[in-house]
């Protein structure tokens, strides 16, 4: 029973935060293409977009099989996977979210990738972290994106029941609304399974830790930044700080083998581009927004331009004002645990910052939702509190039919709300309700201290950046 469990956190983890290698398994040879437009050179990135990409990391989590065999449990008729490979990767790739992958990945999306234990011979399937940081937006998929469509709690129960096997108990809410995932308590609970020296423990250590799940960054803001995670509490420059993903799996020695390869995985991370918006913009609406930006924005956002700068504040939640769980999540327990370790010899993590760090905005356009969970679908609605849904249904997909020009962002459908106690009990993951935990919708109302042609011209300035 204890390797069984050994077995799922490996995956949950990997599923949900890894920016993951390790040895004694590999992916499908394949050939990298040449460098990505959303990159600049650089050896080192290069390497670390290769390692990322195309290199097999974690032990195969399903066999061969399940990814035909999973659409048995459909409802309705699947597309043939032999007759039309393509209409059924489209298919399979709907009802989970991922994306198609802009790279060459045997066929699958992004985020799911064929591999092979080195040690057993056994081929199968796993998840790697572009599941969750591989997204698209019209048509276009982009690696580093936050995936707003994902449904990882739906995958996983589907891929287990396929594979003949039940769904483990994760004991925490992995995500209750699609494009959402709970990457901070699983980070929590893989730390507290191992001792200081890395060793493993039987039982868990006790930390007290709740998080709540999240909407995915964008990797293309970590070049700015000195710190990284929502609440900022972390080094950007900690290499062993995405390592920490592998904890269900690896040793210490693996840890200290893999280290270079994830300091290029970091190298290409801090490489990563942001997409610009492709609709037209109007130039004089946009210079006076930059003008409203500069004077109520930038002091928290930064600069923009040939004189860039960027504060890399953190934001006290009672200015903020946002919903508080993720900040408040990272007990003392656990980050002392966490700093004790092997992870925090360098780098450790912040033991008394309680907020939220006021994100760098490239490619805004491209990551609605907003708010650290998502709960916003526009920048209008973001700039205006009191247009905020508290319950809506997010769209089917990522293409631009979906996608608000005018207020940027989604295009959802608006519900009417209901009891905590219903809202706990859907299953509808495609609605987003801001009573569940986490997931309130409060706060950054700095935008409604602005008229309303301002809020329209600092939309305007959004979309060049």
């Amino acid at each position: 029973m204890l390797a069984n469990c050994r077995t799922s956190w490996r995956v949950v983890g990997y599923g949900l935060l890894a920016v993951a290698s390790a040895a004694g398994s590999r992916a499908e040879a394949e050939e990298p293409p040449p460098p990505s437009s959303q990159t600049a050179s650089d050896p080192a990135a290069e390497r670390g977009r290769e390692a990322l990409l195309f290199r097999g990391y974690l032990s195969p989590e399903w066999g061969e099989e399940v990814y035909r065999k999973v659409a048995e449990l459909w409802d309705g008729k699947a597309p043939d996977p032999d007759a039309d490979p393509e209409a059924y990767a489209e298919a399979f790739a709907s009802r989970y979210g991922l994306h198609p992958a802009p790279y060459p990945n045997g066929g699958l999306p992004m985020g799911l990738r064929r591999s092979e234990n080195l040690k057993t011979g056994r081929v199968g399937f796993q998840i790697d972290c572009l599941a969750c940081h591989g997204g698209s937006i019209g048509g276009r998929s982009y690696v580093g994106l936050g995936n707003t469509q994902l449904d990882l709690i739906g995958l996983y129960r589907d891929f287990y029941r396929a594979d003949g096997r039940p769904l483990f108990f994760t004991g925490f809410t992995v995500n209750t609304v699609r494009g959402s995932v709970n990457a901070g308590q699983m980070a929590a609970i893989l730390i507290s399974l191992r001792n200081p020296d890395l060793s493993r423990r039987l039982f868990p250590l006790p930390h007290g830790a709740k998080f709540p799940e999240t909407d995915v960054p964008a990797w293309w803001l970590l070049k700015h930044k000195r710190t990284m995670y929502y609440d900022g509490r972390t080094d950007a420059r900690s290499v062993r700080s995405i390592m920490q993903f592998l904890l269900g799996e690896k040793t210490r020695e693996q840890f200290e083998e893999l280290e270079p390869t994830f300091a290029d995985i970091l190298a290409y991370l801090n490489r990563i581009e942001a997409p610009s918006y492709p609709f037209p913009i109007d130039d004089g609406l946009a210079a006076r927004g930059r003008e409203v930006f500069e004077e109520h924005c930038a002091r928290c956002h930064g600069s923009y331009g040939e004189d860039r700068s960027y504060p890399n504040r953190i934001i006290e939640l009672d200015v903020i004002g946002t919903d508080p769980a993720r900040a408040l999540a990272g007990t003392e327990a656990l980050v002392s645990h966490f700093n004790a370790s092997w992870f925090g010899e360098t780098y450790p993590v912040d033991e008394v910052l309680t907020g939220y760090q006021a994100p760098p905005l490239d490619g805004i356009w491209a990551t609605a939702p907003y708010l650290h969970n998502g709960s916003v679908p526009t920048l209008a609605q973001l700039l205006d509190s009191s247009t905020r849904p508290g319950r809506f249904r997010r769209p089917p997909s990522t293409g631009f039919e979906h996608y608000d020009t005018e207020a940027v962002g989604w295009r959802v459908e608006v519900l009417d709300p209901v009891s905590p106690e219903q809202a706990a009990r859907d299953s509808d993951r495609s609605i987003f309700d801001a009573s569940r935990f986490g997931l309130g919708n409060q706060g950054h109302t700095f935008g409604d201290l602005l008229s309303d042609d301002d809020r329209r011209t600092v939309i305007e300035y959004l979309k060049t950046l």
